[in-house]
């Protein structure tokens, strides 16, 4: 069977693990802070706040900026659930808005529309590793119209002066927008660092801030690490110096701390990442050179003149498909032991989101893209033989349930 996303685990993975282990320390200590500082040179920041996931670091930070009952926040109706849900969390309301119809991104014009008096944040979600139109947003954000609308409701919120836009960066970490890499996109842009990311740390994530122009970076990054451990002013690392064990809680935090285990991982992916993404590429020119010749096949964009994804879905959609003939085509590959999947539900098609009210009939372009999605394997050690594989699976497969 060839699987879809299997992690990159070797021997130097292993060895930098069991450094760890034999180090004495396990939670999160100096291979977490050595990572975090990985991190933010890579993307160009200054600072990190390495984490359990991606969605505990959109948590954090919609904490920090006090969305709470009566706060609106703008995602794409095309996502995972933890772009919703951690504004649920918040007491806030998701306002889900359409995405654009040449790729799998939040729609600008959609977003206008949906903007009121209410509206503290958007949220777009860099979808497959494509990073979406950050320069239209910071544009409708900062323009006239929008401004006068909007309305802070505490000191952080009328610091920021503007909607806050608050990147779901979970699939882009080595993307690129005019020359800029995810991470100094958005005000700030929360990483995912989970098994089946590009770069993993098992379960983990990273937020990265990019607001010097409001904030100090470096009290962020404090604020940040004090909520992520209970709202403790010291991690176990710190507290174990010489004479350093005394702490106080300053708030009623969240649990959500990177392990040193984790950063172990981490710092032998994020050394060797550049490696990684030209391996994604290769993959990914490798499906799209074969697919173009047909014209079932809508192969994903993957790079512009501004934009360079980050290469982690390859998101096909089958032209004239029925969401039917879509998982009738997936069941015919699956029998052949190729593993796809589809990304993603769009969230009005979700129990609990249906039963809130949304309805995916107000969201068509979301619908369209999902009923004829297939993603395809892209995983480091995929052969040039199992590439053949997958793309002649796919073919007869298509072929077969199309014609």
């Amino acid at each position: 069977m060839i699987p879809f996303s299997p992690p990159r685990i070797d021997e130097k993975t292993i060895a930098s693990v069991t450094d760890a282990l034999k180090s004495g320390w396990i939670t999160t200590g100096p291979k977490t802070r050595e990572f975090e500082n990985k991190i933010a040179a890579f993307v160009g920041g200054d600072t990190a706040v390495a984490l359990n996931s991606a969605t505990a670091g959109m948590q954090l930070i919609l904490h920090c900026l006090g969305i709470k009952e009566g706060d609106e926040v703008i995602i794409p109706a095309y996502t995972y659930c933890a772009t919703a849900n951690v504004v649920k969390h918040t007491g806030a309301t998701p306002i889900m808005v359409d995405v654009n119809t040449s790729d799998f991104n939040i729609n600008i014009e959609q977003i206008k529309k949906a903007i009121t008096p209410r509206t503290k944040v958007i949220l777009p979600v860099d979808i497959g590793g494509l990073p979406a139109d950050y320069d239209e947003l910071f544009k409708l954000v900062n323009s006239l119209e929008i401004l006068s609308l909007f309305s802070p409701r505490n000191d952080v919120q009328k610091k920021m002066g503007r909607i806050t836009i608050l990147s779901d960066s979970a699939h882009s970490i080595g993307a690129i927008y005019k020359d800029k890499k995810a991470g100094m996109l958005a005000d700030i842009s929360s990483f995912s660092f989970h098994a089946v990311k590009n770069l993993t740390t098992a379960e983990g994530g990273a937020v990265v801030f990019n607001v010097a122009d409001k904030f100090n970076h470096q009290e962020l990054q404090k604020q940040f690490k004090t909520s992520s451990l209970h709202g403790q002013t010291k991690d176990a690392f710190s507290k174990m110096q010489v004479g350093a064990w005394r702490y106080d809680v300053v708030e009623a935090g969240f649990k959500c701390n990177m392990t040193d285990l984790q950063a172990a991982i981490g710092l032998v992916e994020i050394e060797r990442y550049e490696e990684t993404l030209a391996k994604r590429k290769e993959i990914f020119d490798f499906y799209s050179e074969k697919l173009q010749e047909y014209e079932w096949a809508n192969v994903p964009i993957y790079q512009t003149k501004d934009k360079t994804s980050s290469f982690h879905l390859y998101l096909l959609r089958i032209n004239n498909c029925s969401e039917t003939q879509r998982n009738e085509i997936i069941e015919e590959i699956s029998k052949k032991e190729v593993a796809v999947n589809v990304h993603y539900l769009p969230l009005p098609m979700l129990t609990y989101y249906k039963n809130l009210g949304y309805d995916i009939a107000n969201y068509p372009t979301s619908f369209n893209n999902y009923k004829s999605e297939i993603s395809l394997p892209v995983w480091f050690d995929l052969t040039k033989e199992q590439m053949e594989i997958v793309i002649k699976t796919v073919i007869e497969s298509v072929e077969k349930i199309l014609n």
